[in-house]
């Protein structure tokens, strides 16, 4: 009888007897509570985010789990504590991280990066970090990598330190709420600026309104749900000189 592979994507720490992970050990004639017991110690790192798992069972009823890894930016998504990342890296930074976890996250993913040493694989992370717009240790990602290379955290990587005090956790959720804070005062005055560009400029196409918007400097996240909708009497006045634009003077 061949190998039996079951594949499954269980939240770490916390799979269990139901769906899907359940129904598909059932039929293989093991102690499916003992696997889960397993699954659950193996992933106990991985908290709060989705983790491939595959369990393989041969003839003899043997069990072999093995466990992969969630994507770097699950794990610092995880160790931010925030639910996405940036979507304008430029401006808006949405968490501080410290060095210490950008370590951790880089030993979870070691087989999978492609750094050859720890030092390499610990800026591999710091750029992920960078187009996510996470900092490390108060500073843009991409400055941590600059410190990194002048030794700036040589101890700490050198050591593997990867545990946080609780006063670094507080400081970092404070810094947080800054963050997230600074974000929305932003976002409140670009709708702002965006809602008197619109109004100034009443009655004209979405397309002319558009411009104005982008030489203002104003998001596309911020002014598309804000733009009026093409009415056939815009569109006709937008259209009118491209009609004339080949006839003869």
């Amino acid at each position: 009888m061949a190998k039996q592979i079951v594949d499954a994507l269980v939240e770490g720490g916390k799979a269990s007897a139901a769906p899907p992970l359940g129904p598909a050990l059932g039929p293989l004639g093991i102690n499916i509570g003992q696997v889960i017991a397993d699954i659950n110690k193996k992933t106990a790192d991985f908290k709060g985010v989705q983790v491939p798992v595959k369990i393989i069972v041969d003839e003899n009823k043997n069990i072999e789990i093995t466990v992969g890894t969630p994507p770097a930016s699950a794990l610092i998504k995880q160790e931010a504590h925030i639910e996405k990342g940036s979507g304008s890296v430029k401006t808006d930074l949405v968490a501080d991280i410290k060095i210490e976890q950008v370590i951790k996250i880089a030993k979870m993913k070691q087989d999978n990066l492609f750094g050859k040493d720890m030092f390499a694989r610990v800026k591999e992370i710091a750029g992920t970090c960078n187009s996510m717009g996470v900092m490390i240790e108060g500073k843009r990602a991409i400055e941590s990598i600059t410190d990194i290379d002048s030794g700036m955290f040589d101890e700490a990587i050198k050591s593997g330190r990867t545990e946080l005090s609780e006063e670094a956790k507080k400081e970092l959720e404070t810094k947080k709420k800054a963050l997230t804070a600074d974000i929305e005062k932003r976002k409140a005055a670009y709708e702002a600026q965006a809602k008197a560009i619109i109004e100034q400029n009443a009655g004209q196409t979405r397309g002319v309104l558009k411009a104005k918007l982008i030489e203002a400097k104003v998001p596309a996240t911020i002014y598309e749900p804000l733009l009026p909708a093409e009415t056939a009497a815009t569109a006709a006045k937008g259209a009118a000189p491209a009609k004339d634009a080949g006839k003869k003077k």
